[in-house]
């Protein structure tokens, strides 16, 4: 009885000391992101002893978020950092989930050496490193014309595809195809029962596929740095560039801008994160 409790003392101080140590990033963003320059060099884990938004303020200018203190305009939100990140984000993650959604269907539902083959060639795709084909693929896309926004999200579906595929392959395995004999009995073809059985019913995979690759994209660096990285395209990773020069560093504007960029993946796996779990343990649990 004693050791049983040892044990699980041992595994709360683990835990504590492990939540600590995923925690202790946010805390010095938060902390250092309200300091001024001088205070942040003094000392990173100490509470400011004022806390400043006016490192927000700046932020927010140089990020081109909002126009505090000037006009707005279409033309400078559609030229934002924060325009771009959202808009190759949500379109990227859209079109993942629809067409990975459509292809692990019918591979799933396609019972033959070719369906297996294809799907093994996902999984393949998925040890391929990005660096390992992004200069003969960027220089291909320069030649179509498409190192632009929409060039971009068409390589975030390419990449994002395989994983995505492989979640959605193991989830509607557990449907039961007696659904889709159904829907057919009653007349409807393959994209009927696809968008009015199989869509559904993907729910709670869709959320996990969505935040997974939201956050992926949200964050990328490398493939807009080599795509996009020109004034009126640039994403939200790339302007985070401005705070660091050749002769300063503005950590208290950079924790500031990072602060603000991870706001809205948080709000949105706060929102998401029942359907996450859902997502995760529906597929082992079937």
């Amino acid at each position: 009885m004693k050791s049983k409790q040892n044990s699980r003392i041992l595994l709360y101080i683990i835990g504590v000391l492990t939540s600590i140590l995923f925690i202790s990033p946010f805390y010095i963003l938060i902390v250092n992101a309200f300091k001024t320059k001088r205070e942040l060099f003094g000392s990173t884990l100490t509470l400011p002893k004022e806390w400043i938004l006016d490192n927000f303020k700046v932020a927010l200018n140089k990020l081109s978020f909002l126009w505090i203190g000037k006009s707005f305009s279409l033309e400078g939100f559609f030229g934002s950092a924060l325009f771009n990140s959202m808009f190759i984000t949500i379109t990227s993650t859209i079109l993942i989930i629809i067409f990975s959604s459509m292809a692990a269907w019918i591979l799933v539902r396609t019972k033959s050496k070719v369906s297996n083959f294809v799907f093994y060639l996902f999984i393949a795709a998925m040890l391929v490193p990005f660096q390992a084909v992004m200069l003969p693929l960027v220089a291909f896309m320069g030649r179509l014309g498409l190192q632009n926004r929409l060039g971009i999200v068409f390589m975030y579906l390419g990449f994002g595809s395989s994983f995505s595929i492989f979640l959605y392959h193991g989830f509607i395995k557990s449907i039961p195809i007696s659904l889709e004999e159904a829907a057919r009995i009653d007349g409807c073809g393959p994209w009927k029962v696809f968008w009015k059985i199989i869509f559904p019913t993907l729910k709670p995979i869709h959320v996990t596929v969505s935040i997974l690759n939201i956050i992926w994209i949200w964050n990328d660096f490398l493939l807009p740095q080599l795509m996009i990285n020109k004034k009126g395209t640039q994403t939200i990773p790339l302007k985070m560039y401005l705070f660091f020069g050749g002769y300063s560093k503005q950590w208290h504007l950079a924790m500031a801008g990072l602060l603000l960029a991870v706001i809205p993946v948080i709000i949105f796996y706060f929102f998401a994160q029942k359907h996450i779990i859902e997502g995760v343990t529906a597929g082992s649990e079937k």
